[in-house]
């Protein structure tokens, strides 16, 4: 039985989605919505804290919260998988492997991935979706020693971080990401579901085990609008850091 907080996350959720709380204005008070929902504070407050986790809405000291984003929000602050990200969000994720071959590694995967240029590597392109719909284009190339357990896995694998971590023991322990944007090409564009050319947020990312090892390199494409990444910096700590375009 689904508990009375998530049912009250969800009917938030649809109306930010449909536009009753739009963003920049303010959601009604705990007090107002624990009456209209007829439940206690501490449920009202459990409900605004995965709204909140999910970066839909923003909180200030002694003010009410502000819808900050209609598309779900992913946070630097943890290293997640996209489902588990997914589904702490209250969400559905799906993944579907497109191709997968093996091939020998150039330069620029052999460096991320600490290889010598030659040395087999797996490629797979996957497709992400959330809650039916498809948001996310991974070209992920993973080292050679991880590539049999990789293929074992099915092709409708929901986590691959967590059916790696489940079979062989392997944690995905670090991650680095780059952020840019670029233009969809005609794979992408047919994939997504969006016109060729349109703006897509490409996430590169290199995640390593415990130990320090390269995994898995990847190329992510989010089609425009699924997906909001938020990072939070202040005076003390600044985990983002400003490069110029390759």
């Amino acid at each position: 039985m689904t508990r009375r907080h998530q049912q009250i996350t969800e009917a938030l959720r649809h109306a930010i989605a449909d536009g009753r709380y739009p963003v920049g204005g303010a959601l009604p008070s705990e007090s107002e919505l624990a009456a209209l929902y007829d439940v206690s504070r501490g449920t009202v407050r459990h409900a605004i804290g995965t709204l909140l986790d999910a970066g839909l809405i923003g909180s200030r000291q002694g003010a009410r919260h502000v819808v900050m984003s209609t598309a779900p929000s992913q946070s630097f602050s943890e290293l997640r998988s996209f489902a588990q990200w997914a589904r702490a969000g209250g969400h559905v994720p799906g993944g579907l492997v497109l191709d997968s071959a093996r091939g020998a590694a150039d330069g620029e995967e052999a460096a991320l991935l600490r290889l010598a240029p030659g040395d087999p590597v797996l490629r797979v392109r996957r497709l992400r979706t959330l809650d039916g719909d498809p948001v996310l284009l991974e070209r992920t190339v993973y080292a050679g020693w991880v590539a049999d357990a990789v293929e074992r896995l099915p092709a409708d694998c929901e986590s691959v971080t967590t059916a790696l971590r489940d079979s062989t023991g392997l944690v995905f322990a670090h991650g680095e990401h780059h952020l840019d944007a670029v233009a969809a090409g005609t794979v992408d564009a047919k994939e997504l579901g969006v016109r060729r050319g349109s703006p897509l947020l490409r996430v590169r990312r290199t995640t390593t085990s415990g130990e320090g090892r390269p995994v898995e390199t990847s190329d992510d494409r989010y089609r425009p609008g699924a997906v909001v990444f938020t990072v939070r910096n202040s005076t003390r700590a600044n985990p983002l850091a400003r490069t110029t375009a390759d």
